[in-house]
Parts: C-alpha cells; sequence; structure tokens
C-alpha cells in the first residue's frame, strides 16, 4: 500500500492547494500552541478546512487536554480529523466521539522512551490513528510537534507492530531519509512541516523533490 503523506503547519488556502495537488492526501492545520511553528487562528483554519476537497483529510491540531475544551475548539474549524497533540485529560476519547462520532480521532505519542510504546498500545483501543512525533511535553514549555528532529525509530516500528490502527511517524523526516524511515518503521502515513518549507513558507520545488523520493 502507498504510504500516505500529510503536510503540516498549512497557513493558507494557496498552501493547501499546493500540497494537496502535489499530492498530499492530508494536510495540518495548526491551533493555538505553546511553541513550534505554523500556528494560525480558528479562523483560518475554518476557512481552510472549507476548500479541502473530499477524499483529502483536514486534521485540526489542537493542543486542548480536555474532551470539553478540544469539541469547542473543533466547533469553530470543522476539520475532519482532529489531531490531539498533548496527552487527554483522563482519556476521555468517548466523550468526543459521542459529540462529534463523525471526525476522526488521531492521538499524538511524543516517543522519549519504552513508555511510548504501552502508552499507545493502550490509547489505540479509543482513536482511528496513532501520530509518532517527537515533542517533549515534560518540559517547562512544553514541545508539541514541529521539532524537525528524527526519534527512535526501532520504538515506533516497535509501536507499529503492536497496534491495529494506522500509525503516522513525523519528526526530522525530509527528502534523504524518508525511504529508511518508511522502509524501517513502515508506517500508514509520512507527517511533514520544516522539510518542505523556505523562511517558513511552503517550497513547490522541496515538494516536488519530497514525493519523487516517495517513487
Amino acid at each position: 500500500m502507498k504510504v500516505k503523506v500529510k503536510i503540516c503547519c498549512i497557513s493558507s488556502i494557496e498552501e493547501a492547494s499546493l500540497a494537496i495537488a502535489h499530492g498530499a492526501a492530508a494536510i495540518g492545520l495548526v491551533g493555538r500552541m505553546p511553541s513550534g511553528p505554523g500556528i494560525i487562528t480558528d479562523e483560518l483554519i475554518h476557512s481552510i478546512a472549507k476548500t479541502v476537497p473530499p477524499p483529502i483529510d483536514s486534521f485540526l491540531l489542537t493542543s486542548e487536554t480536555t474532551a470539553e475544551a478540544i469539541i469547542e475548539h473543533h466547533n469553530k474549524v470543522n476539520t475532519t480529523t482532529i489531531q490531539m497533540v498533548d496527552a487527554l485529560t483522563d482519556r476521555q476519547y468517548h466523550k468526543i466521539r459521542e459529540a462529534i462520532p463523525h471526525v476522526k480521532l488521531v492521538q499524538v505519542i511524543h516517543v522519549l522512551d519504552e513508555k511510548a510504546v504501552q502508552e499507545a498500545i493502550e490509547i489505540s483501543e479509543w482513536v482511528d490513528a496513532i501520530l509518532l512525533d517527537s515533542g517533549n511535553p515534560n518540559l517547562s514549555t512544553k514541545v508539541l510537534g514541529g521539532t524537525g528532529k528524527i526519534h527512535n525509530w526501532d520504538l515506533s516500528k516497535k509501536i507499529r507492530e503492536n497496534i491495529s490502527i494506522p500509525t503516522y511517524l513525523a519528526g526530522g523526516i525530509n527528502k534523504d531519509n524518508i525511504r529508511k524511515a518508511i522502509d524501517h518503521v513502515q508506517p500508514y502515513g509520512i507527517d511533514l512541516c520544516s522539510s518542505v518549507r523556505t523562511n517558513g513558507q511552503l517550497d513547490e520545488r522541496k515538494l516536488e523533490e519530497l514525493f519523487k523520493a516517495l517513487l
């Protein structure tokens, strides 16, 4: 199966169109965060999400940590998917499911150590996909993505082998290592932000090189 590519940190309707034209199966729209690139307003997320044609998925990246706040955030933007970049309080996924059953739920697991494996296995029972990234929610200012750093792919592979739902791999992936990442981890999808940008803007040449590396 051909690996899906999600282009994250989309900041305009034009960037969304560019990513989709080059083959992106999903785009990521970054809501309010304690740190990291690509943050845009909820109004802009809503405007961009409206233009994304099916079957392309639009992901809201939310740093909210309660079911109520996540539901409220999504109601402002109406994306097809919610990507929770931080841990959900008391794992209240069922509350989100009940309120917005048509929306897909993706939980980010920050692969810091072996504990991430068990966390991913447990949470995989509740969500539609797991996204493995290189942030660190334990720092005084939480780092919840957009690091451009690779984590331990052996742990990511272990997670992928032990869960039955799709796995996205993020963190430091670029045209030079994407084939190696796919061969090693065998994820459902790859998630990119900084490696396809120049001075913060989506770079068409880098997009072309990235998709060429996938052929």
